[in-house]
């Protein structure tokens, strides 16, 4: 069986989230570096990494890596890849994507037409051939170019996994599907916790929370690029992929997730993207504003986006917002809080220093995960007559 190496990009500061996930699925690790995982695995990687992985954005068949200095150099590199083991007479392909950091090649749009002028050159000679038509699958490229050194790859994925198709309405600033995951994995948070977020917008994180309490695969109702790419993967892999999933998800699950907001719209599209993700039975949501939070049990999270004041005229009301969300938070017993948010004011208006700070990027948007972290719950009593393993 042969086997290939698969680039998983990620949150920067969520690559242990990211190993953990492929290593729980079988593959080996092959590099971690800041963004991405690199793993190993053969075809039917491509299938179960799309369907299963929960916090990267894309999976990428590593093509190749090389040194290259000047454009020549990479011309050259490029075009001695065994381009026709992966696309065929009939492919459409192009870079869609190509970035240099801290190299001499700095030029995206430069690195797009060569390499794709490359493999052009490299598939005549194989294939015979002056023209290609291009009506076949199509095989998107991304170039990444970090200090000279180049990795060339071929996305699987398509429209980015983040997309999971629940989400048909959005708040004004939705955290994303895979940030949310990542957040919510590198936490203590299980199935059997309390789970309650006061400023749940469109719903991410409940609908992620439920999603993974349920074993529900997030890629199992969407559909991918590379399911086309029949001279590389067989169709069997994408639905075998898929039956595993199935028979692995468990949607009876009991759980106690919450979502709140102080707007009823944005709680109704919350429950609405619940539903087309077929957790909203898991989930109660309800209009609420952020100091009417409570809960009589112990031992729960808060995992929440509150606003950063995204708007100048946001910002005045700031202060307020965080520290009514301290003033609840320190009247929950024994509860953890995960906040993430760019608001720099934050454990000031919290009313404590958090226990554990994380920087993660939100897209372009620098934010900090701020970590409260509560007691952990007594362990239940084992039936009589169990014996300890």
């Amino acid at each position: 069986m042969q086997m290939y190496e698969w680039i998983a990009p990620c949150h920067f500061g969520m690559e242990a989230v990211l190993k953990k996930e492929i290593q729980d699925l079988g593959y080996e690790i092959v590099q971690v570096e800041d963004g991405r995982v690199t793993f190993r695995g053969d075809m039917n990687a491509a299938c179960r990494a799309n369907v299963f992985l929960r916090t990267t954005e894309r999976i990428m068949l590593k093509i190749g890596t090389f040194k290259a200095y000047t454009f020549d150099e990479f011309f050259e590199k490029t075009k001695a890849l065994p381009w026709e083991e992966y696309i065929p007479m009939d492919g459409k392909f192009w870079v869609t994507k190509a970035t240099s950091v801290k190299s001499k090649l700095f030029s995206p749009s430069d690195i797009q037409s060569l390499a794709k002028k490359a493999i052009v050159d490299r598939l005549k000679a194989k294939y015979h051939i002056n023209w290609f038509p291009e009506t076949g699958a199509s095989y998107p490229l991304r170039v990444f170019l970090l200090k000279d050194q180049v990795t060339i790859t071929l996305d699987t994925t398509g429209e980015s996994l983040h997309r999971r198709g629940y989400r048909l309405l959005t708040s004004k600033a939705p955290i994303t599907e895979t940030l949310a995951a990542a957040i919510l994995l590198h936490s203590p948070w299980k199935g059997d916790r309390i789970l309650v977020d006061p400023f749940c917008g469109s719903g991410t994180f409940p609908i992620e929370a439920a999603m993974i309490a349920a074993n529900m695969a997030p890629g199992m109702n969407r559909s991918f690029l590379a399911e086309n790419w029949t001279n590389m993967i067989p169709k069997k892999g994408w639905y075998e992929a898929v039956n595993e999933a199935s028979d692995l998800m468990d949607d009876t699950v009991k759980v106690d997730i919450q979502g709140y907001d102080i707007d009823g719209e944005v709680v109704a599209a919350a429950r609405e993207n619940a539903r087309e993700a077929g957790v909203d039975h898991m989930i109660h949501f309800q209009q609420r504003p952020v100091e009417k939070l409570s809960h009589p049990k112990k031992y729960g999270f808060i995992v929440t986006n509150p606003p950063y004041g995204e708007r100048l005229e946001d910002k005045e009301t700031l202060p307020e917002i965080y520290r009514q969300l301290g003033e609840r938070y320190a009247a929950l017993d024994s509860w953890s809080a995960y906040i993430i948010t760019s608001y720099e004011d934050t454990e000031k208006y919290m009313g404590r220093k958090a226990d554990k700070n994380r920087k993660i990027y939100n897209g372009m948007m620098k934010t900090y995960l701020y970590q409260y972290m509560g007691p952990k719950p007594p362990k239940r009593p084992r039936p009589e007559g169990q014996q300890e393993k």
